[in-house]
C-alpha cells in the first residue's frame, strides 16, 4: 500500500481573494506536500516492518526513534499538511456558535483564543505548526509543535485546527511576516465550521 497525496478540497485558487494564492497552493501543495509523500512511500518500500501499517501506527512508531528519524518527518508531514488544507476555506473566518460557546468556555472569549493560538503561531521558532486541540483532559487548548511533530505524535490531543507556520507556507504572499499571515488565516480562511465538526466528533 502507497501513501497518496490527497485531492485539496477546493481549487488552487479559491483563496487567491482571501490571502492565499494559487501560486501557493500550488507550490505548497503540488511541490513540498507531493515530496513528502514520495519520500515517504521510497522510505516504507524500503523497510518491511513499515509495510501494511496505517500512516498513524507509522507516525507512532517512529517517534522519537533515531534510526526512523526520516520516516517520521515524511510521514508527519505528509499527515500535518492534510490536517492542514481540511484547517482551509475560502469561506472562512466565521465561527459557528457551537465552536464559538466552547472557545468562550475554555478560554474566556474568542479574542483570548485568537490571542493564544497567534502567540503560539509567532512563536515557534523556525519550522512548525500552531495546533487548536481538545486535549485529553477535555478541555479546548492551543498548543505548537517543532519541524513534522504533531499533537497525534506526542499524545496531546485531537486536532481541532491547525496552521502551518513554516516559511514555505507564507513567503510567497506575505514575505517575512509571519504575524500578518497569522491575522489572515484567523479572520479569512480558518475553516471554523470544519473545526466545529471535528469538535463534535472528537
Amino acid at each position: 500500500m502507497s501513501f497518496a497525496l490527497p485531492s485539496l478540497p477546493y481549487s488552487t485558487n479559491a483563496l487567491a481573494g482571501r490571502g492565499m494564492s494559487q501560486e501557493t497552493l500550488e507550490l505548497h501543495h503540488g511541490k513540498h506536500h507531493q515530496a513528502y509523500v514520495t519520500a515517504l512511500n521510497g522510505l516504507v518500500e524500503k523497510n518491511p516492518a513499515l509495510q501494511g501499517k496505517s500512516l498513524e501506527e507509522i507516525i507512532r512508531l517512529s517517534h522519537n526513534n533515531a534510526e526512523l528519524t526520516p520516516v517520521f518527518n515524511n510521514a508527519g508531514q505528509h499527515w500535518n499538511h492534510s490536517r492542514f488544507w481540511e484547517s482551509l476555506s475560502a469561506q472562512g473566518g466565521g465561527i459557528p456558535g457551537s465552536l464559538e460557546k466552547r472557545l468562550v468556555a475554555d478560554f474566556g472569549s474568542v479574542d483570548k483564543f485568537k490571542e493564544t493560538f497567534k502567540n503560539a503561531a509567532a512563536t515557534q521558532f523556525g519550522s512548525g505548526w500552531a495546533w487548536l486541540v481538545l486535549g485529553n483532559e477535555g478541555k479546548l487548548k492551543v498548543i505548537k509543535s517543532g519541524n513534522a511533530s504533531s499533537p497525534l505524535a506526542t499524545g496531546e490531543g485531537k486536532v481541532i485546527l491547525v496552521l502551518d507556520v513554516w516559511e514555505h507556507a507564507y513567503y510567497v504572499d506575505f514575505r517575512n511576516r509571519r504575524a500578518d499571515f497569522i491575522d489572515n488565516f484567523l479572520a479569512k480562511v480558518a475553516n471554523y465550521d470544519d473545526a466545529a465538526e471535528k469538535l463534535q466528533r472528537a
